[in-house]
């Protein structure tokens, strides 16, 4: 299951970044399921962080990953056989990673 979620969230960002994260690991503690993406960041986002602008490429992501919260949230409920109930999505640039966090309803 934990290969299934990894490869999931890399295709679902490759196909909707254009760019997918280089490496993924998941793991799964009781409701709580946590993915870890590395790599990934886009060529425009690259060059927005050289120039110092990591403020507006974390506001970007997060926002994308508002925007995507359903697809994100039903390929969780779809591998895992439960209910996501919360959802919450963080990125970090020095090294490149985000992190995809889920609550479900109850464990797996």
């Amino acid at each position: 299951m934990r290969a299934s979620l990894s490869n999931a969230m890399v295709a679902l960002m490759k196909t909707h970044y254009g760019k997918g994260p280089t490496a993924a690991k998941s793991y799964v503690n009781d409701e709580y399921v946590l993915i870890v993406l590395e790599g990934g960041l886009t060529r425009n986002e690259e060059t927005l962080l050289a120039a110092g602008e990591e403020l507006l490429v974390r506001d970007y992501r997060l926002r994308f990953q508002r925007a995507m919260e359903k697809e994100f949230t039903h390929a969780v409920e779809r591998l895992t056989g439960r209910t996501v109930v919360a959802y919450h999505s963080q990125v970090v640039f020095a090294p490149p990673r985000s992190f995809e966090i889920f609550v479900l309803d109850e464990p797996v």
